[in-house]
């Protein structure tokens, strides 16, 4: 199993970004639990926004409004769009399949 993630960048506060994260591999994506966490310079690696395999999504405190989760199980991907960004959110960004399986991160920087 691999999960490719994609659509980080450089943006100015206020902007909006969308990641992506493609799973491929004998696995049943519709079934699975899916996150993307976040992890910032100096600080621990943390659940930003999770969804199920039925689209319960969750969300941390400091995202909701403004980020949203989705999936596409016909192509096996997820999604975060990520709206109004604030220099807060500058982390690199991974996601997740369950308990045991991580994207390789892709970096999200907010300029003030």
């Amino acid at each position: 199993v691999q999960l490719q993630a994609s659509g980080g960048g450089l943006v100015q506060a206020g902007e909006s970004l969308r990641l992506s994260c493609t799973v491929s591999g004998r696995i049943i994506f519709s079934t699975k639990y899916m996150g993307w966490y976040r992890q910032a310079p100096g600080k621990q690696r943390e659940l930003v926004a999770g969804i199920t395999g039925a689209g319960v999504t969750t969300y941390t405190d400091s995202v909701k409004g403004r980020f949203t989760i989705s999936r596409d199980n016909a192509k096996g991907t997820v999604y975060l769009r990520m709206n109004n960004l604030e220099p807060e959110d500058t982390a690199v960004y991974y996601c997740r399949l369950g308990l045991h399986y991580w994207g390789q991160g892709t970096l999200v920087t907010v300029s003030s």
